[in-house]
């Protein structure tokens, strides 16, 4: 036998015991030792909120510059190749990719309708004068909506907004990336067919788009579907090498690169767009257009849509952001993303750029290529500003269908989410129909309110999930119902006679029998007692007889009046059919708040309150073994004379 062996053994074979009392609130108040709590003056909170500790210096600046946190602990040995292969990958990729997909839509949705095609330009001498004033006023209402919604999105961060972001469950999460997926892929396929398609947005967008490419597909151009089929493979195949071999290569081989350069290559080297009428990228403007003041006085016209953006574009970015975090085992801040999109979108403005959000093709096409940090984003914004500024020219002729072939390549991550659903269908009910209800809402819906929609569904299973397994009102009806069979059986000469055993049995002395008043019938005890079992069975799911629910109240930070009213009634109304309520390790404050609320009004719920669930527990066996203990003291029901004293 070997030395972890016989630790093993030797591990199972250790026991402990503890030995104590068991731990009600009244008992663990009489053996504390208290002290007494001197509550800080308004001068002195005031004094410690604003005094400027290093601490609190060092964690504002992390907040506001994260990158003073994770630069200076960069590994640079380990990191940098990757970041670099990756920072290029994504930089080519997205030279003539616009930006995200929803955020472009609503932006463009807002532009159309204040500016829309069929406006008067004073001054428009002729049609491409009137087309270039009309495409102006909606660059001035862009930029108007995209600095209102960074400063929306600035200010929710400072605010501490970002725990919305708990509300997105994984399930949720997975759902509306896996939708965002379909969409994406569905937006490439014209440009691998190389068929020319009108552009959808709003509900069934995804539809449209699908039937028009398959409408038009008999005018597919093939020289440019098989150079798109060529970079699948190529990208496929590459991508299985690194993956085989990643654990002996340096860095991950920059197939996207490679695919670049090669379709741009090839199609410049065979004049592939006068050739076949291939797609390329085209002319890229060169240079940055002068900084700009935003019409603020538009800001009455498109608040409604800032907001919507802020929200969505918030939305999009930390759910691929968790997606990443999950995948890597990170933690991301959500108030620190808010506040990195506002001042983007609040600074860009000014330089008439565009709203930003989380582009999920580009974000996977990073990560799949090697990037580890926040370096190779800048890697990549440092190469689009090189080719805005100077080499825009040698990527005129690379093919659309090389770019849509390396998106589609990259959406196999999120494509691969649909493994989750036999998992769901194993573990949670609830949240397969989260996940599918996202998935389908975003998918038709379109990504914004489909999100707005999943959130919703996903609120209200936790409202489902919270609701209470056994119903006091069904239990009372139950009961009812069978007293009144009970009457009905027994007829009212034995009725009757059950009322003098009970009344003789609580009253010595006087009178066994009343006529009834307003049609009342009495009930002995017996009775009750009888039937609440089968109520029970009847009523709630199988299993043994519930006569206590302990509600953990652990992760209960504070209660207000109206839970401390509610809490109550659930106590009252549970107490009325026999079952006990009791609290569990409920914290001071908590205590505090059921005081002053004045739920202890009646000093005798204190008994109720426990210091943990296992000491509730034994609670709830001891009160039950001492009732079955009275009962079986006393004389049976049938036997019992009026007068009679049950014997100690």
């Amino acid at each position: 036998m070997d030395h972890a062996e016989e630790n093993e053994i030797l591990a199972a074979s250790q026991r402990y015991c503890v030995e104590r009392p068991i731990f009600s609130h009244l008992v663990l108040q009489e053996r504390l030792h208290k002290k007494d709590k001197v509550s800080d003056s308004v001068g002195d909170k005031l004094k410690q909120a604003f005094t400027c500790t290093p601490k609190k210096i060092r964690n504002i600046i992390y907040m506001f510059l994260p990158i003073t946190k994770w630069l200076p602990a960069y590994k640079f040995k380990e990191y940098v190749l990757g970041d670099l292969v990756s920072g290029i990958s994504t930089g080519v990729l997205q030279l003539p990719q616009g930006p995200f997909a929803v955020i472009s839509l609503m932006i463009g949705g807002v532009a159309v309708r204040l500016v829309p095609d069929d406006i008067v330009i004073p001054g428009g001498v002729n049609a491409t004068n009137g087309t270039e004033a009309r495409d102006a006023l909606r660059v001035k209402v862009a930029m108007s909506v995209t600095l209102l919604s960074g400063i929306i999105q600035f200010c929710l961060g400072v605010c501490r907004f970002g725990f919305v972001a708990i509300y997105l469950t994984e399930p949720l999460v997975r759902g509306f990336t896996t939708a965002a997926a379909v969409h994406v892929f569905t937006s490439m396929l014209k440009y691998l067919f190389g068929v020319k398609t009108k552009r959808y947005s709003g509900i069934f967008s995804v539809v449209y788009s699908t039937v028009a490419v398959l409408q038009n597909v008999k005018n597919l151009n093939v020289c440019s579907l098989g150079v798109g089929l060529m970079v699948f493979g190529l990208l496929l195949g590459g991508k299985e090498f690194n993956e085989r071999f990643k654990e002996k290569l340096p860095a991950p081989i920059p197939l996207e690169f490679f695919a670049v350069v090669m379709g741009t290559g090839i199609s410049a080297g065979f004049n592939l767009q006068e050739s076949y009428n291939v797609d390329v990228v085209g002319t890229l403007p060169l240079g940055l257009l002068p900084p700009a003041n935003p019409d603020t006085s538009l800001f009455h016209l498109v608040y409604v849509d800032a907001i919507a953006i802020a929200i969505v574009g918030f939305s999009v970015t930390i759910s691929m952001a968790k997606t990443l975090a999950n995948k890597h085992g990170y933690q991301v801040d959500g108030n620190q993303e808010l506040i990195a999109l506002g001042l983007c979108n609040s600074i860009g403005s000014l330089f008439q750029t565009f709203s930003i959000s989380c582009s999920l093709s580009r974000s996977l096409v990073q990560e799949g290529t090697g990037g580890k940090t926040q370096l190779a984003g800048c890697l990549a914004s440092l190469m689009i500003l090189l080719v805005i500024l100077a080499t825009g020219f040698l990527f005129e002729s690379l093919p659309q269908a090389v770019l849509s072939a390396i998106v589609i390549v990259n959406l196999k991550g999120m494509f691969m989410q649909f493994s989750d659903l036999p998992f769901f269908w194993r573990t949670s009910k609830i949240e397969l129909t989260i996940w599918l209800t996202t998935f389908v809402s975003s998918l038709f819906l379109g990504l914004d309110y489909g999100l707005i929609t999943a959130v919703i569904i996903a609120l209200l299973t936790v409202i489902y999930r919270t609701q209470t397994g056994v119903s006091p009102a069904l239990i009372m009806g139950a009961r009812r119902k069978a007293m009144k069979k009970y009457a009905k059986e027994v007829g009212n000469a034995n009725m009757a006679n059950a009322t003098v055993v009970k009344m003789d049995a609580e009253v010595d002395g006087e009178e066994a029998t009343k006529p009834e008043e307003d049609n009342e019938v009495k009930y002995p005890p017996i009775v009750i007692k009888s039937t609440f079992p089968e109520e029970v069975q009847r009523f709630m799911p199988p299993g043994d007889n519930i006569h206590t629910i302990i509600l953990d109240f652990t992760q209960v930070n504070f209660i207000d009046s109206v839970g401390v009213k509610t809490l109550a009634g659930i106590v009252k109304e549970y107490g009325d059919v026999g079952i006990y309520v009791y609290l569990a390790g409920c914290s001071a404050q908590v205590v505090n708040d059921l005081t002053q609320n004045r739920f202890f009004e009646n000093p005798a719920l204190k008994e109720l309150l426990f210091h943990s669930i296992h000491d509730a527990v034994l609670g709830s066996q001891l009160r039950e073994a001492l009732a079955e203990q009275e009962a079986s003291a006393l004389p049976p029901q049938e036997d019992s004379e009026p007068n009679a004293t049950p014997e100690a």
